[in-house]
């Protein structure tokens, strides 16, 4: 009984992980006070029910696929192969934090150069149309992909695990914060404080409205973290900068109303 629950685990916690990281901001911007944070909203309009309905239907989908996967390494001989440690003595306390960014690092430089070849125009309609549906996306859309792009999304987990030495407490830790940033980037709703715009940090991480105008133009903005890979590239839409701080006046003349 106790290996049947523990089997079920990984796909009990990726179920509540979407409906709870994804559900609480839909609710909250999109049911609750979406009057409130229209000076927030970066597409005017709000996309459908019907929409919302297919997000969540691909994104479970998706969440079941990675769920499979973290459930093939772990309760498999497979695991042997990992790099997983469960002693915590067996790296410094400062690897642990070191080990989850090394992870967003892999997860990021994967990601893009994944979207760069799902974008090409013979899987395009294939495989990544699924995901560009949602052309004004919600938080549902996090997970919203087609079969096969979910499988490709979800090798960012052996990537990791046989890649970085991370404890298992850290590689959660690692899930929780990837999608959480995935849900902020299809939120729809830019809600970076306003200083982020004159710190340090908006030259390397990714906003909202990155994201967004992704969704909007489809031909830039492949990063999901971080703009490095974008601005290496050439990639980074060349009208971001501008359309985010239309975006911050907006907020910054209706806090003065």
């Amino acid at each position: 009984m106790k290996e049947d629950i523990s089997y079920a685990l990984p796909l009990v916690i990726n179920l509540v992980r979407y409906f709870l990281f994804a559900g609480i901001p839909f609710l909250i911007f999109y049911i609750l006070f979406p009057t409130f944070f229209k000076k927030n909203k970066i597409q005017t309009g709000i996309a459908k029910r019907k929409d919302f309905i297919r997000e969540i239907m691909y994104s479970v989908q998706t969440t079941l696929i990675i769920a499979a996967v973290a459930m093939t390494i772990l309760f498999t001989p497979l695991m042997e192969y990992t790099r997983i440690y469960s002693d915590l003595s067996d790296y410094p306390s400062w690897w642990i934090p070191v080990s989850i960014l090394l992870a967003i690092i892999a997860h990021d430089t994967y990601f893009y150069w994944l979207h760069r070849v799902i974008h090409h125009p013979s899987i395009y309609k294939k495989v990544h149309l699924t995901h560009h549906k949602s052309i004004n996306p919600s938080p549902w859309a996090s997970y919203s992909f087609h079969f096969f792009e979910s499988v490709l999304e979800a090798m960012v987990v052996p990537i990791v695990l046989f890649l970085i030495p991370i404890h298992l407490y850290s590689f959660f830790i690692f899930t929780i914060i990837i999608f959480i940033i995935n849900v902020y980037g299809h939120l729809g709703y830019e809600v970076a404080p306003k200083w982020f715009r004159r710190s340090f940090l908006f030259e390397v991480l990714n906003t909202s409205v990155h994201h967004n105008l992704h969704h909007s133009t489809f031909t830039s903005n492949f990063g999901l973290y971080f703009r490095f890979w974008d601005r290496i590239m050439g990639t980074e839409h060349p009208d971001y900068i501008r359309e985010y701080d239309k975006i911050q006046e907006r907020r910054i003349a209706k806090s003065f109303e």
